[in-house]
């Protein structure tokens, strides 16, 4: 089957797919025909395992480390069970602070925040681990940087629209059109490239590069 019907009977995006094959945990072998790839009910059943995985958080190698047998996925599962406990006693503990800043009727104007930032360090040595806001960060940037770009490549191709009917209403030499649309039509790819790249630098993060997918 094509990779079109694995989306929708996994549910989970080309994009994820081809992300799993690129990373080893998928193989699906090639039409003869035409060089495709050709999925079969195995890795659509390989897929769902990913995905069921993946949902319970557990990392990429670890996904791998069980294909290969080198990991029980019992003992993945007992790992994972015990991280999930872990940010659960953070999430507690995080609702704790804020519950006790609320109940100091904290203002912003007057707040002392070494003595909560001295109460977060005590905690931390106990062994709490605040939250990591980096995720709500990359969704932040990755949508205004998607938003400008799509209102700029708004603007060009509304200029290649202006263009056109100007050409119907008061003909000119069709070289002379093709320049004038070709200009926007560059500058909407420049924005694209730029936007892709620009995701990238993102997903990669640029405050914290050392957090990867």
């Amino acid at each position: 089957m094509k990779i079109n019907e694995v989306e929708l009977q996994v549910g989970i995006t080309k994009k994820n797919i081809r992300f799993y094959e690129q990373q080893g945990l998928l193989h699906p072998k090639r039409n003869m025909e035409n060089g495709y790839r050709d999925y079969t009910g195995d890795d659509v059943t390989e897929l769902k395992k990913i995905k069921l995985l993946r949902k319970l958080s557990l990392p990429i190698e670890e996904i791998r480390r069980i294909q290969q047998g080198s990991l029980l996925l019992e003992d993945a599962l007992q790992r994972q069970l015990i991280v999930l406990e872990r940010e659960r006693i953070n999430l507690l503990e995080t609702s704790g602070l804020c519950r006790s800043m609320m109940e100091d009727r904290c203002q912003y104007l007057s707040i002392s925040p070494d003595e909560y930032l001295n109460k977060m360090v005590e905690m931390e040595k106990e062994g709490t681990k605040f939250m990591n806001v980096h995720k709500n960060d990359i969704i932040q940037k990755k949508r205004g940087s998607i938003i400008a770009a799509g209102i700029f490549i708004l603007f060009m191709v509304f200029l290649i629209c202006v263009f056109i009917w100007g050409y119907t209403v008061d003909p000119i030499p069709i070289w002379m059109l093709c320049g004038f649309i070709l200009i926007p039509m560059v500058v909407i790819a420049a924005v694209i490239i730029a936007l892709r790249q620009r995701m990238k630098e993102i997903e990669g993060g640029e405050e914290d590069v050392a957090r990867k997918y």
